[in-house]
């Protein structure tokens, strides 16, 4: 997916001019589909699938756990039990700030 952009020309989507003459034929081509503006999407991401969880009682976090107690040897032990029945995914949130998309052919900044 990566390459090194060392052959030459830089590309900037958003400019104006003709796309930078490369070896990789299908990356030229979709470069010059985000500048002719024939592709609709864009590169940024305004919402994203959340990694958070609802439970029984309606408390949201990413993990939730259940203290349980151990007697083994005649000592109570307690210990936390990971719950994975019952919870209810938060789903779709939106970004408060768009991200820029993961697949966007262009590199950003060469270091």
């Amino acid at each position: 997916m990566g390459g090194s952009s060392s052959k030459g020309r830089s590309f900037w989507p958003f400019g104006s001019g003709a796309v930078a003459d490369t070896a990789d034929g299908e990356r030229q081509q979709s470069l010059a589909r985000y500048r002719s503006g024939r592709l609709s999407a864009t590169p940024f991401v305004f919402s994203r699938r959340s990694s958070m969880y609802y439970d029984e009682d309606g408390d949201l976090a990413h993990e939730f756990y259940e203290e349980t107690f151990v007697t083994k040897n005649g000592r109570k032990k307690a210990k936390l039990k990971r719950i994975h029945k019952n919870l209810i995914p938060q789903g779709i949130i939106k970004l408060d700030h768009p991200r820029i998309h993961v697949d966007f052919p262009v590199v950003l900044c060469e270091v």
